[in-house]
Order: C-alpha cells, then sequence, then structure tokens
C-alpha cells in the first residue's frame, strides 16, 4: 500500500497560460488547449498523468480565452459523481477583488475556497502544457517521508543548457534537499552524482495544505510580488529551508520503454511544439503515445476510421512515417514524416511533409505543403505552395517561425 494512501489529495492543474510564443495557435484559445498529436489537446497530458496517478479530485484553474479550454475539459474528463470524484474547471472568479490573475500563486489564492472545501492533506499543483508521463503518486510519497512542506519536480539537463531554465541547487550531502534556486545561472554547479547535469524545475510540486495555504496568503500581501509559483512561493520555501527536490528520472512508469523513459518537453515555442510532434512520428518513437499501460486519455468526437484510397486517374495515395487521426481521408496524395488531425482531406497529386496539419483542413489537388503548422479549417487551394519559399510565404501574410510556416485558424489562403 502506497504511504500517501490515507491522504486527501488534491490536484490543481494550472491552466491560465496565454502562450504568446504559440501565436497564432494562441490567438482564439488558451495555450493548454492547443491540439497536439492529432486528437488530444496539451491539458491532456497533464490530466492523464493525475488521474493514472489515482488522484481523482483535480481543480483546472482557467482565464485567458478558455471557452475551448472549458468545453474540452467539461465534455471530455468525467468522473463519478458517487464517488465523490470530479475534474472541474474553475475560471477567475475575482473573489479579492476587481481583477484577474496576477500569476499562478495569486491563482490559487484566489481560489482557497476550493481548498477550504475539500479540506486536502496534499496539494499536487501541475503545469498544463508539457508533453510527458509522471506517476505523481512517488513523488508524494517522497514528499510524505521527507517532511518538506514543499517538494518540487526537476529533470536532468546538460549544465550547458543552465542559462535556460530555473535550476535547483541542491545540498551536497543530502541531493534531495534545496539549498538555492537559481533563475538561469550563468556558472552553475553539476550535481554532486553527475558534475555535467543540473536539475531543471519542471513546474511540478507537491505541498502540504496548509504551507501552501500559509505561503499564497502571505505573498498575496507582498506588492513586490511577481505572485509566480516558481518564482515567488518556491523559493520562499528555500529560503525557511523547507524544500525538497524530487528527481524525475526516479519516476517509473508502467509501460515505459527504454527509448521513451523520462519524456518531457516545454512546448512554448513553435520550434519546440513541432519538435514534439517529430518525436512521436519517428519510427521509433521518442515519445510513445501507444503506451497503453498508461494511457493519454482524449475525446475527439464520433469519427469514421482512417481512409486512405487512390486519387483521379487511379493515382496511388503514399504514407511514409505519418500519424492520421481518425476521419482523415487521403485520395491520391502523399503524406510523410507529418501528423493529421480528424477530418483533414488531402486531394488528388498533393505532397505533405514536415508538417502539423489540425482539425478540417483540406490541402487542395497537387499542393504543395512543407515544414508548415496549418490551424484549423484552412483551405490550401489546389495548386499552392506552403512552407516552400518563406519569403513568398511571408508576402503572403503567413507567419515564419523558426523556418516554419504557420497559417492561424481558418486563415484565407490570398488569391
Amino acid at each position: 500500500m502506497s504511504r500517501d494512501s490515507r491522504k486527501n489529495v488534491l490536484a490543481i492543474v494550472l491552466a491560465g497560460g496565454e502562450g504568446k510564443r504559440l501565436m497564432p495557435l494562441t490567438a482564439d484559445r488558451a495555450k493548454p488547449a492547443v491540439p497536439f498529436a492529432g486528437i488530444y489537446r496539451l491539458i491532456d497530458f497533464a490530466l492523464s498523468n493525475v488521474v493514472n496517478s489515482g488522484y481523482l479530485k483535480v481543480v483546472v484553474l482557467t482565464q485567458y480565452k478558455s471557452h475551448s479550454l472549458d468545453r474540452h475539459v467539461t465534455q471530455t474528463w468525467r468522473m463519478s459523481t458517487m464517488l465523490g470524484n470530479y475534474v472541474a474547471p474553475v475560471p477567475a472568479q475575482q473573489r479579492v477583488g476587481k481583477r484577474w490573475y496576477l500569476g499562478s500563486a495569486d491563482a490559487i489564492f484566489q481560489s482557497l475556497n476550493l481548498i477550504t472545501d475539500e479540506k486536502p492533506d496534499i496539494i499536487v499543483v501541475v503545469g498544463a502544457d508539457h508533453v510527458y508521463r509522471m506517476d505523481f503518486s512517488q513523488m508524494v510519497d517522497q514528499h510524505v517521508e521527507s517532511g518538506a512542506p514543499c517538494t518540487v519536480a526537476a529533470i536532468r539537463q546538460p549544465i550547458g543548457l543552465a542559462d535556460q531554465f530555473g535550476v535547483i541547487d541542491v545540498e551536497p550531502d543530502d541531493p534531495r534537499k534545496i539549498r538555492d534556486f537559481l533563475e538561469k545561472p550563468k556558472d552553475p554547479v553539476g550535481l554532486p552524482d553527475s558534475p555535467n547535469e543540473v536539475l531543471a524545475s519542471m513546474g511540478n510540486y507537491v505541498f502540504d495544505a496548509d504551507a501552501l495555504v500559509e505561503a499564497v496568503t502571505r505573498d498575496a500581501d507582498v506588492d513586490s510580488s511577481a505572485h509566480d509559483m516558481g518564482g515567488d512561493i518556491v523559493p520562499s520555501f528555500v529560503r525557511r529551508d523547507q524544500a525538497a527536490v524530487y528527481d524525475f528520472k526516479d519516476n517509473e512508469v508502467p509501460g515505459a520503454t527504454s527509448r521513451d523513459r523520462g519524456y518531457w518537453r516545454d512546448v512554448g515555442t513553435m520550434g519546440s511544439y513541432y519538435a514534439a510532434h517529430m518525436d512521436v512520428v519517428s519510427p521509433l518513437p521518442i515519445f510513445n503515445l501507444y503506451n497503453f499501460d498508461w494511457p493519454i486519455f482524449t475525446s475527439y468526437g464520433p469519427q469514421p476510421p482512417v481512409k486512405v484510397v487512390k486519387g483521379e486517374g487511379g493515382r496511388e495515395s503514399e504514407i511514409g512515417d505519418a500519424v492520421l487521426s481518425p476521419g482523415v481521408v487521403v485520395s491520391g496524395g502523399s503524406v510523410r514524416r507529418s501528423v493529421l488531425s480528424p477530418e483533414v482531406r488531402v486531394d488528388n497529386g498533393a505532397d505533405v511533409a514536415d508538417s502539423v496539419i489540425m482539425n478540417g483542413v483540406r490541402i487542395g489537388a497537387g499542393a504543395v505543403v512543407r515544414n508548415a503548422i496549418i490551424d484549423k479549417n484552412v483551405v490550401v487551394p489546389a495548386g499552392a505552395q506552403i512552407g516552400v519559399d518563406p519569403e513568398a510565404d511571408e508576402a503572403r501574410g503567413f507567419i515564419v517561425d523558426d523556418g516554419l510556416t504557420v497559417l492561424g485558424k481558418g486563415q484565407v489562403f490570398p488569391t
């Protein structure tokens, strides 16, 4: 029996992120609602990890353009009310004044009624926009065993990348105890057992409930605070010598392979979002969606099966290293190293490669799509080219970011 089995655990998913660096994908939706790998939303990974860990009382704090996110959570994530379980989206409520959330810590402070109602012993706080698998019950076990009121999940990164992360400096004689929390350090010190690596915060935390309530309440009165969990709340625990670290390498997820074990990607930029899709597409996937021992749950509606058929004149379709979602129809087209979401149509002679295509996109006959991310309901005219000439794409009004041509939801292809 797990040591946390008698603890009342509440999970809080922070899903208010605006995701400015993913524009135009976030022009009409919150970052956690951005589609991923065809049938998922980014938030599905956080929620699947929480419920697979056995924590079935979950609140999702939303704010920025939250309609599609709220709708997805409400329609997809339904628990047994008879057993008192729930996944509840909670928008900003302005309970402490006429203002929106000032930061992730303020989001929890303004939602303390949820904690008061549930009366948890332990609170698991997770971000909603990373792609990974993690068993949080193992982190909770270590948290309870350590006696520390705050535990931060961390992933090992090469020391040369330390200036890109919030880095956790551990005590040399106690690698589970946080000595300092360093924001993008220029001259970091490597880990005691691995001098060429540092621990980077994953944005996932476990707290004793009373300690978290006290911390966010105290922080609310500090005018100079950014009211951020990683930037203000965790450092406050570190200063009081009350913070522990959980090393992600110790997490054992059922069904994980040696290739995808320990996978975690922050998809905060267009380049990293695209790269995560290519991780899924690769023949031996770096992130394996087919682990049925730790499923990623979602809902994509009543879609028919994928259909790959000959096109006009008997032209054969060609598919290679691709993820095709339900409802996709390829009629004499070519799809390589790409992810196609539900209801995508690839017409006769169209050629799609190295691209991410979202719901309802129509690729016209003879069109060529390369190195592109195309959001929902875009119609690519017959014979058109996207991603072949970045300068021409920019001249058409398309966004070119990190070598990728990006079309927003419903964007009209100029004639």
